[in-house]
């Protein structure tokens, strides 16, 4: 797939997920045949302010490329800043601006989904950064903000207009969170409209899904996002189907020694005190419908010591091979 100046191997995307797509969580999609994973979305105001810890969502692993960049933010200057900062960053492939996240601490300072309701100002920062950097500049939006208002075509051909060089588009209104159904329709009408890649994104959780928003849409490529929580194989099933070959699931032991990797690498980077708050959640994730689990994560959602935790998954890793 090709993104201006920039070829992919395929088009089969990560989404960008606060709390989740970090530096471990996208190693291991990426190995698992994700063909481009993206941050979590990076604040460009805190950046230009010097947080440190929004300085460590930038890191990147040389086994998690290639690698795009979520901002989010609504002071054209300062994304502009930032892009430029981030241009010097060669592992780096695009930078993405967030207009469709539904959080409202986001959408009260004007950041996020509420760039909808201003498509004038999103054409200001999409041609503010575009000025700004060598790097190709997308954006990631959702069907409308209010239920029943759907925006996202005009919003679309203005983004465009402006110099965007791929859109994604997420099938639901900023009003509907991640309830009900993400709608596909849109996205065809957006990709018949535009001349620009055009990605598709919600409700991917299989295979079968994936080649379904491929041939309803006929979108450039797709991206996956609660559907890879502790799922990341779901990026081989996808790559099986669109080749039309085999798949074999993992076994519940090859899920908990993924788990452990996981677990471990969030050590190595992050330190026992964070790894072990953070990597709880995954925890859930990774075990969400395995045998005898549920005393396990109870224990686990408790537990501050990492090897413990890395103990009790591995005598349940023993437990299961022997069932």
């Amino acid at each position: 797939m090709k993104i201006r100046n920039k070829t992919l191997e395929s088009n089969v995307f990560l989404a960008p997920m606060a709390g989740v797509t970090d530096i471990s969580f996208r190693e291991i999609a990426i190995s698992m045949g994700c063909s481009m994973v993206y941050s979590e979305m990076v604040s460009a105001k805190a950046l230009h302010y010097g947080s440190s810890n929004t300085e460590d969502l930038l890191r990147i692993s040389p086994l998690e490329k290639p690698i795009a960049v979520q901002l989010f933010g609504s002071e054209k200057e300062i994304l502009a800043e930032t892009a430029a900062r981030l241009s010097e960053n060669e592992d780096i492939v695009l930078i993405d601006i967030n207009m469709g996240c539904p959080a409202p601490k986001l959408v009260k300072n004007g950041e996020g989904a509420s760039l909808m309701l201003d498509p004038k100002k999103a054409q200001e920062i999409l041609r503010e950064v575009k000025k700004a950097t060598d790097k190709p500049v997308t954006c990631k939006f959702r069907r409308g903000f209010k239920m029943d208002e759907e925006t996202a075509l005009d919003f679309a051909l203005r983004m465009e207009e402006a110099g965007a060089d791929l859109i994604t588009v997420h099938g639901r209104f900023r009003e509907q969170y991640y309830s009900g159904k993400s709608d596909r329709e849109i996205i065809r009408k957006i990709k018949k409209a535009l001349s620009i890649p055009v990605i598709g994104n919600g409700d991917i959780f299989t295979g079968a899904d994936a080649l379904e928003m491929f041939e309803t849409t006929g979108c450039d490529g797709i991206m996956v996002a609660r559907g890879a929580l502790g799922n990341p194989w779901i990026f081989s099933e996808i790559r099986a189907a669109l080749e039309n070959t085999p798949y074999t699931p993992p076994t519940l032991e090859e899920r908990i020694r993924i788990l452990i990797r996981h677990y471990e690498n969030t050590l190595a980077y992050d330190g026992e005190r964070k790894a072990v708050r953070e990597m709880r959640k995954h925890v859930g994730w990774y075990l969400k419908g395995m045998p005898r689990s549920t005393d396990l994560k109870n224990r686990i959602n408790t537990e501050t010591d990492s090897r413990k935790v890395l103990e009790s998954l591995a005598e349940y890793g023993f437990w299961l091979a022997g069932q």
